[in-house]
């Protein structure tokens, strides 16, 4: 498989087989204990805890649908992007809905809140959501998208504000991913991300584990290079914020996952020395050719 492109696909292809056991399980996430964006929350409370501890309320969390809520933030984007009523935002990989169902209330009835993500299985369950949404607010401005952030099904200059939490260090092309960012805002448009971001390289054991790929690790590219990616895309005002306590809460809990990486990493190396959670604030320029 030496095609970069083939070897894209077969990145793409796990992610979502794995993302799809995710939405499928009775479970909350995908394969780790209650502290991580791949985390196998073995309850309500586990999976609403850790939401608190990335920075949402507890009314916000109150609200939300059943299961939209599946523990996999590793930050708060909706709070990041400092959203105004009316405004259009998207949310890449958007999961069973939880940033979209946070986020469409704060854009109100003149706004509307949409959801972008592979995985049919993820898309049925946040779409089937949406009435429990609507009945709760009164609010009809919520919708679901079936298709891959490096191709993202939205016109060019047609949203305001993109979101994203712990999905693009999935993609097996982020720089494309940031074009399209850039692409489908309108000029003065913002982007406020959360993700996985490295401090360092890997062990190249790591990388070619699977389970923590999907687990939100081993696809992460270093904080420089997210900065390069976003310059590159058109974006400017681009300002960082490390929150180093979201690997070290991963840490504490021991989880399943984390055990086997720890077993990969140098002798008395932690995950905490090569990972990071990175919040990402960007714009687009008012006056711009991206897109057109």
């Amino acid at each position: 498989m030496s095609n970069p492109s083939d070897r894209q696909q077969a990145v793409r292809e796990k992610v979502r087989k794995g993302y799809a056991r995710i939405a499928q399980s009775a479970k909350t996430s995908c394969g780790c204990k209650p502290a991580s964006c791949c985390g196998d929350k073995t309850s309500k409370s586990d999976a609403k805890r850790w939401a608190e501890s990335v920075g949402y309320s507890s009314d916000e969390l109150a609200g939300l649908p059943e299961g939209a809520n599946m523990g996999l933030s590793c930050g708060n984007p909706v709070a990041l992007a400092s959203l105004r009523p009316g405004e259009v935002v998207v949310d890449l990989g958007s999961g069973g809905g939880f940033d979209v169902f946070v986020a469409a209330p704060r854009v109100g009835p003149k706004g509307r809140a949409i959801g972008v993500d592979m995985t049919p299985e993820m898309i049925a369950k946040a779409r089937r959501n949406i009435t429990a949404y609507r009945k709760r607010t009164g609010l009809d401005n919520v919708e679901f998208r079936l298709g891959e952030i490096e191709h993202l099904p939205l016109a060019d200059n047609s949203v305001d504000v993109v979101i994203s939490n712990c999905v693009i260090n999935l993609s097996p092309d982020k720089p494309q991913v940031w074009r399209e960012i850039a692409r489908v805002l309108r000029p003065g448009g913002r982007v406020a991300v959360s993700d996985l971001a490295l401090l360092k390289p890997l062990p190249a054991t790591i990388t070619k584990m699977i389970e923590a790929l999907v687990g939100c690790v081993a696809g992460a590219v270093l904080v420089k290079q997210t900065v390069t990616m976003a310059r590159e895309a058109g974006l400017v005002s681009i300002e960082l914020e490390e929150k180093r306590d979201y690997i070290a809460s991963m840490e504490e809990v021991q989880d399943p996952l984390y055990r086997k990486l720890l077993r990969n990493l140098p002798k008395g190396a932690t995950l905490s020395d090569y990972v990071t959670s990175l919040n990402v604030s960007a714009r687009k320029p008012r006056r711009s050719s991206v897109g057109r």
